[in-house]
């Protein structure tokens, strides 16, 4: 660690009491070596999501991701195990798979023709007379750790020291009764934001303090009166009733497709959100891509499959109120981004009635990135 860095990042009290508090510096949304210093060491010390369950449904059913700026390849082997291994051929680097998803027995890059089964061992080197005598053991793919919840699939770019069932509590035994395995993936929409990616968090986290003047159709069937986070060690609920438009001068937009009797929008240290109503999930995905610059990932599930009139008929219509509500964050997060490169803002307080789940973030943050602590990621 540089000294600069080391300055910087002693610059947040992380025991300060909540009310006393004041958020990370400025210069943690903007800083390029920051930046680089959280893609080697925050994002190799815990789980992360890699993509979906029924991506690898059957064996030999594979996808790539790319996950922290590393290229991986997820696949179902012959004998039904979750395989990852980082997608980058041992003879030249280039990458193996190249389509997003696919199925097979086999894998083949197609710069040298190096060929690789699904449990990664080296299985062909073309004119290379050497495989058989040893490369077959050394030169298969780089391992990656794998694990499953479904509807979803992790990595752990490192060693994990708690397995992804320990990390993620008590997010699964919470939402058991909702059966999110029971969902259908839909679609996608991908959004590159000017901001950078702990802005995008930050407003997530802020327990609804935005909503009422920033999202009208959430307001309008939100109780924000009844609205709670909860933290725990490695991510966050906040959670709310579920109510009618009080009136014809509110937004009944959300009305009829955010239902049920209420809403539960889940956050995973670092990078993760998971948003469910009755019958209706979206799960977000955000990754720097740089001081300024992120990447979300909005995956869509629904009880109902497509393909029929009236199935895709809500889809679209909970789709569009979703998006619109993206947009409405874009705008703020950017918004927000340019005030704290301004060189005029550095810190300020939290609202201790709401924001108790960006300073649980920005804690995490902090224990993750200080040198002095151990985390148990």
């Amino acid at each position: 660690m540089t000294p600069h860095l080391y300055r910087l990042l002693r610059q947040f009290q992380a025991d300060a009491p909540l009310d006393e508090a004041r958020t990370i510096p400025a210069r943690w949304y903007t800083d390029p070596e920051l930046t680089a210093y959280e893609n080697e060491r925050l994002f190799t010390q815990v789980w992360l999501v890699a993509g979906r369950s029924d991506q690898v449904a059957h064996p030999g059913d594979y996808f790539t991701a790319e996950v922290a700026g590393r290229p991986l390849v997820i696949a179902r082997d012959t004998d039904g195990n979750l395989r990852g291994f980082y997608n980058i051929c041992r003879h030249r680097a280039a990458r193996v798979v190249t389509e997003e998803h696919g199925h097979g027995q086999h894998w083949r890059c197609r710069y040298h023709g190096w060929t690789y089964d699904l449990s990664g061992l080296l299985r062909g080197a073309p004119e290379c007379a050497a495989v058989t005598s040893g490369w077959r053991e050394h030169y298969h793919l780089y391992p990656v750790t794998v694990a499953e919840w479904p509807p979803l699939v992790f990595v752990h770019l490192g060693q994990p020291s708690l397995p992804l069932a320990e990390y993620l509590t008590p997010l699964p035994q919470k939402m058991a009764p909702w059966h999110l395995e029971r969902l259908h993936f839909v679609t996608r929409r991908v959004y590159n934001l000017a901001c950078n990616w702990k802005v995008f968090v930050d407003n997530y986290l802020d327990g609804g303090y935005h909503v009422p003047t920033l999202h009208r159709s959430l307001a309008a069937v939100l109780d924000y009166r009844h609205y709670v986070t909860e933290t725990y060690r490695y991510c966050s609920l906040q959670h709310s009733p579920l109510k009618q438009p009080d009136s014809d001068l509110e937004d009944a937009s959300a009305a009829s497709v955010r239902t049920g009797k209420e809403a539960a929008y889940w956050w995973l240290f670092p990078n993760f959100m998971l948003n469910v109503y009755q019958g209706v999930m979206d799960t977000n995905l955000v990754w720097p891509l740089g001081p300024d610059r992120c990447r979300v990932i909005f995956d869509f599930y629904f009880a109902d499959p497509a393909g029929t009139p009236q199935a895709d008929r809500f889809h679209a219509e909970s789709i569009a109120v979703a998006e619109r509500v993206q947009q409405e964050d874009a705008d703020i997060c950017e918004q927000v981004q340019r005030g704290l490169a301004s060189g005029v803002f550095d810190t300020g307080p939290y609202c201790s009635r709401r924001e108790m789940g960006v300073y649980h973030f920005h804690r995490l943050l902090a224990q993750f990135l200080t040198p002095s602590t151990t985390p148990q990621g």
